[in-house]
């Protein structure tokens, strides 16, 4: 019995590591509260899977979470998953290309608040993915990732 308590503590752990880090919303509907608790007022309804947020604070299992806009408020680390995702930026479409460099072609254009998964971000780029569709964009056109961050 001693085991089996121990095997199911230990998913929740491996999620605590120190803050601030990025993570993203990995349910359909996630509601942001006030508070550390479910008798906190929710302050605002996620309807967007996927979408990046910031964890600032840790308090049990509960994360303090910042999303693109400077919203802030607190969600429960189960509606939270690991998977990195970022938020494309700016007032006009921004451009996919199929290289890692300004001069390769361009495969398609994404628009402002378009969400995407990325991984191997270094030298100010991102790989990215939309569904099926992916490519490399400027770190400077994303919104998910700390300065100078890499992602291998």
């Amino acid at each position: 019995m001693l085991f089996a308590a121990l095997a199911f503590a230990a998913p929740a752990a491996a999620q605590d590591r120190p803050v601030p880090y990025w993570a993203s919303i990995d349910s359909g509907k996630a509601l942001m509260r006030a508070g550390p608790a479910t008798s906190y007022p929710g302050i605002w309804l996620y309807q967007r899977r996927d979408l990046p947020i910031r964890v600032l604070k840790i308090h049990e299992d509960w994360r303090l979470i910042e999303d693109s806009e400077g919203t802030r408020g607190w969600m429960r680390r189960v509606l939270l998953s690991d998977t990195r995702t970022a938020l494309v930026t700016g007032s006009s479409p921004r451009p996919v290309h199929a290289k890692r460099d300004d001069g390769s072609r361009v495969r398609y254009l994404v628009q402002p608040g378009v969400v995407g998964r990325i991984d191997d971000c270094r030298e100010g780029w991102c790989h990215i993915s939309f569904g099926t569709r992916e490519g490399h964009i400027r770190v400077s056109h994303l919104w998910g990732l700390s300065p100078g961050e890499e992602i291998d």
